[in-house]
C-alpha cells in the first residue's frame, strides 16, 4: 500500500516539530544546568574574599580576584551545559541530529565568545573554555545519542 501525500506531509511536519522541540528543550535544559553548576560551584569552591557576583556589573569588578580554582565550575558548567543541551536535542530529534548538536554547540559557543569579550577573565581560561567546552561537547553528545531516540 502506498503512502499518500497527506501521510508524508504529516510525517515531515512531525519530524520538523520534534527537531525544533529537541533544540528548544535542549537549550533550556542546558542553560538550567549551566546556572545550577555555577551556583553549586560557588558553594564547593568559595568565592575569593571581597568578590560579589550578585549582578553582572559586580561580577565584572570581582573577576580579577578569581584564582584558577574559581574557574573550574564555570568551565564544567559551560561544558556540561553544552553536552546535556546537545544530547537532549539529539535524543528528541527525528532527523538531522548531527546538525542540531552542532547548532547547540555553536549557540553556546557564541554565548562563550560574548562572555570572553564582556568579562575580564584570564586569557588561558578563555582559550580552554572556547576550545574545549562547546563544539567538542556537542560532538560527544552526537556520538552518545545518535543511535538512540526519545
Amino acid at each position: 500500500m502506498s503512502e499518500t501525500r497527506s501521510d508524508h506531509s504529516d510525517a515531515n511536519l512531525n519530524t520538523m516539530i520534534r527537531n525544533i522541540l529537541g533544540t528548544v528543550v535542549g537549550l533550556f535544559v542546558g542553560a538550567l544546568l549551566n546556572g545550577f553548576l555555577i551556583n553549586v560551584g560557588h558553594r564547593i569552591v568559595p568565592l575569593p574574599a571581597g568578590a560579589d557576583v550578585s549582578s553582572y556589573d559586580a561580577l565584572k569588578v570581582s573577576m580579577p580576584l578569581f584564582g584558577p580554582e574559581q574557574f573550574i565550575f564555570v568551565f564544567l558548567a559551560h561544558a556540561l551545559g553544552t553536552l546535556v543541551a546537545a544530547l537532549v536535542a539529539v535524543l528528541i530529534a527525528k532527523s538531522h541530529k548531527f546538525t542540531l548538536a552542532l547548532i547547540i554547540g555553536v549557540l553556546f559557543l557564541i554565548a562563550g565568545i560574548a562572555n570572553a569579550f564582556l568579562l575580564p577573565v584570564p586569557l588561558w581560561y578563555d582559550a580552554v573554555d572556547l576550545i574545549l567546552a562547546y563544539i567538542p561537547m556537542a560532538l560527544i553528545s552526537y556520538k552518545l545519542g545518535a543511535g538512540r531516540s526519545a
